[in-house]
């Protein structure tokens, strides 16, 4: 059976990181603001396999969005979460989705769109089923291509985001995590 929104939040939850982060996180006062990506799946894959909630997580990922496209803007908020998050055992990062477009082509090689909202950013990650957040303001779950393959460890390439060349690269590193995951090549 595939999981729902509230059975995913409450395994991501299980990693007290996780839950601390999404506790905090609203002091920022971030519009759009997110746990994203690895800390939410992982924790789901993780769970399947009765590993740790927060084995194989490298990185907790925060996404928001605000339209102030400076630098500046986004390095001050940076700076404020590192405050906020620094008794926490784990790197955290905070992006703003504004401005991604900025930075892509020079770190990746590819354009990237310019987004709207920060669930835009979410929306575009290389495999399907990690597009995955949980807001800051009500802890909802957004997966824009739903539960199901997240569940069953299916890996599919995201036809929404900008490149997907380094698909299989990312799609091999999580099968080298958790064997079990299934790649699917298109």
């Amino acid at each position: 059976m595939d999981p729902t929104p509230a059975a995913v939040r409450e395994i991501a939850l299980l990693n007290p990181v996780n839950r601390t982060i999404l506790e905090r996180l609203p002091e920022l006062a971030l519009d759009q603001a997110y746990l994203v990506a690895g800390s939410v799946f992982q924790a789901v894959w993780n769970h399947r396999t009765g590993a740790d909630p927060a084995h194989a997580v490298a990185d907790y990922d925060i996404a928001y969005f605000d339209p102030d496209l400076s630098y500046e803007a986004e390095d001050r908020l940076i700076r404020r979460a590192a405050k906020l998050f620094a008794d926490l055992p784990a790197r955290i990062e905070l992006r703003n989705q504004a401005r991604v477009h900025l930075w892509y082509p020079s770190r990746f090689g590819s354009p990237y769109p310019m987004l709207t909202t920060a669930a835009d950013g979410i929306d575009r990650y290389l495999v399907a089923c990690t597009c995955i957040g949980i807001a800051a303001a009500d802890h909802a779950v957004h997966a824009p291509y739903g539960l199901a393959d997240l569940w069953r460890g299916i890996l599919r390439p995201n036809p929404h985001a900008p490149s997907l060349d380094r698909y299989m690269v990312k799609a091999q590193s999580y099968q080298a995590r958790w064997p079990w995951l299934h790649i699917e090549s298109r």
